[in-house]
């Protein structure tokens, strides 16, 4: 007997070939790298972009909110529960523009002339300006340095351990989405493997 999600899963997966990874409370959904839907134990939601905003929210799609404690995170995908139950031809569609949309702007933003570090999920100009100071001078450094490392040089280079929440921009950042949704267990092994590098 397969669960809900299996349910979602299986529907979304006749879309194409897909990687799936364990995030922000459930199950990212990739096509060619590009994260297009999250699936939850309960639900789905497919991520919005350009025209396709309006639509879903004119056929009564409400955004994803991740509660924590008493954090609510909004992030730019839909919830299409209700759609696939009562029009499956148009959540297809739907479906289907959220990951040409999707694959669209991972491709726009990883040619070499548009990546920028302002552009990556959570960062902005004074954090890409902050990070550049410390010697990670472009997305791909940043990449390859990876978070806990460009954590520790903003830190040393400002000399003084700054909020731990930067450390966690720069981990969702990496991963493509919104910082608040890591899981607490992936932001405490970021915590313990920063603190194993400054003993």
């Amino acid at each position: 007997m397969t669960s809900i999600k299996d349910d979602y899963l299986n529907y979304l997966s006749k879309f194409g070939p897909q990687e799936k990874r364990s995030m922000f409370g459930g199950t990212g959904v990739f096509i060619n790298s590009a994260m297009f839907a999250i699936v939850t134990p309960t639900s789905m939601y497919i991520r919005g972009g350009d025209e396709l905003d309006d639509k879903l929210t004119a056929a009564g799609c409400e955004k994803f909110r991740h509660i924590k404690k008493s954090k609510t995170a909004t992030v730019n995908y839909y919830e299409i529960k209700n759609l696939f139950l009562i029009d499956q031809e148009l959540c297809n569609q739907f479906v289907e523009e959220s990951i040409s949309f999707s694959c669209r702007d991972k491709h726009f933003k990883a040619s070499e002339s548009n990546r920028r570090l302002r552009d990556l999920p959570n960062m902005r100009l004074t954090l890409e300006r902050m990070v550049k100071k410390a010697g990670v001078k472009d997305v791909d450094t940043f990449f390859n340095v990876g978070a806990v490392n460009v954590f520790r040089r903003v830190c040393e280079h400002n000399g003084q351990e700054l909020d731990h929440k930067l450390l966690w921009i720069f981990a969702g950042a990496i991963h493509g989405g919104h910082w608040q949704l890591l899981s607490d267990d992936h932001k405490q092994q970021l915590l313990d493997e920063y603190h194993q590098q400054t003993v």
